[in-house]
């Protein structure tokens, strides 16, 4: 089930923002189940990406003029550098794992398979 504006924030624009860099950074939040902790966890993240673009507090100032007096804020995307960026990606390689399985894919033929005919036939 697909994460949705409404469940990170409540300015539509900005929460659609945040979603949809989240995701650039890490796709597959996107298809946990609706039940999934991982899904919990990755909506948790997002909110709080959100709540600090919202505040836009001092560290995403990007520039500050005092002739005009005026503010340039980072874009939405500076909101996810480090820690979320960070979680968001474990939240995907966690995804693909499951406990005891390795995540690669190995072809099954070449020398594997003339090593040990009888589990890999050629």
């Amino acid at each position: 089930m697909t994460i949705t504006h409404d469940e990170i924030g409540s300015d539509e624009d900005l929460a659609r923002e945040v979603l949809v860099v989240a995701r650039d950074i890490a796709p597959c939040i996107f298809s946990f189940d609706a039940d999934s902790e991982d899904r919990a966890n990755a909506i948790s993240i997002l909110k709080r990406v959100f709540k600090s673009a919202a505040a836009r507090g001092s560290h995403l100032v990007k520039g500050q003029r005092i002739g005009s007096a005026a503010v340039d804020y980072s874009d939405i995307q500076s909101a996810f550098e480090g820690q979320p960026t960070r979680a968001l990606r474990a939240l995907c390689n966690a995804s693909r794992t499951t406990a005891g399985h390795s995540a690669a894919s190995f072809p099954a033929g070449g020398i594997v398979a003339q090593l040990w005919p009888e589990r890999y036939g050629s």
